[in-house]
């Protein structure tokens, strides 16, 4: 898509398009370890490991639009506390990152994004297996990791995904029809999916306005996968899927994770490791 994204790396559309937040580098949780990605030799960008155990899976997590690295600062222990190491990254021009986000950038990015932290967590001895997650505007990224990755990883994992682009870019108030593009020029999610063949989860919020519910049936039907699962969470919206499940939406993904690498959950072992998780923090 480097050309028509090239063309929507214009101003007007980009405002639409990305909503990122400036702030400096705040002092990670317990159990946390800032991981700095490095694009190009003078751009960096900002990720968060929350860290719980080397043997535990892992999720590389590419989050929404208008959302931080440090807004994970309190859903990262969530993660932890369900025996899950949670690594979430940020892009141009988000929180601490460098740079100016770019259509035009978003998808090699966020493949350096996932190599260097995959490298990373091989270099310190992590073990466990791989998933991909995406939420929102991540989703594109996830999909994107997902088909250029597949063998390195596990699974892939998708909160309010979206199938098809020109629709949500139209209810952005992006005028793309000016641009006489076809979905296969943009994101193209739903082209996409259809070549990722390993387990995918799928969460959406029954009254998401801003990517309704079709999208998410769409990208479903469209997944390569023979092992692919599509839950609604009755009462939410786009961005109230943790308030509105609660523990069971962490509950819920870990027992997708169990179901795709064979593990026996033991919740005993899980409480076991986060208490000794809060005990090195000093709680």
């Amino acid at each position: 898509m480097s050309d028509t994204a090239s063309l929507m790396d214009a101003p007007e559309f980009t405002q639409l398009l990305f909503f990122p937040r400036t702030v400096a580098r705040n002092t990670p949780p317990e159990q946390a370890v800032d991981v700095d990605v490095t694009l190009e030799p003078e751009l960096k960008i900002g990720c968060r490991i929350f860290t719980v155990s080397k043997s535990a899976p892992t999720i590389i997590f590419f989050h929404g639009n208008g959302e931080i690295v440090s807004d994970y600062d309190e859903i990262g222990p969530m993660y932890q506390q369900q025996g899950i190491n949670f690594a979430v990254a940020d892009y141009r021009g988000y929180g601490w990152s460098d740079g100016v986000p770019l259509v035009s950038t978003l998808l090699s990015d966020c493949n350096q994004t996932f190599e260097q932290l995959r490298s990373w967590l091989s270099s310190e001895g992590y073990s466990g297996e791989i998933f991909v997650m995406g939420r929102s505007l991540g989703s594109a990224c996830a999909i994107e990791v997902g088909v250029n990755h597949s063998e390195e990883l596990a699974g892939m994992i998708i909160e309010s995904g979206f199938a098809h682009t020109l629709p949500l870019a139209q209810t952005l108030g992006m005028d793309l029809a000016r641009l006489d593009i076809s979905e296969e020029q943009t994101f193209n999610n739903g082209g996409k999916i259809e070549q990722f063949e390993k387990p995918i989860f799928m969460l959406h919020g029954q009254l998401d306005q801003l990517i309704p519910v079709w999208q998410a049936e769409k990208l479903h039907s469209l997944a390569g996968a023979k092992a692919k699962e599509l839950q609604m969470v009755p009462g939410a919206d786009h961005n109230s899927l943790i308030a509105i499940g609660g523990l069971l939406y962490f509950q819920t993904i870990r027992k997708f994770i169990d179901k795709t690498i064979g593990a026996v959950p033991d919740w005993r072992e899980r409480r076991k490791q986060y208490r000794e998780q809060q005990n090195r923090a000093g709680r």
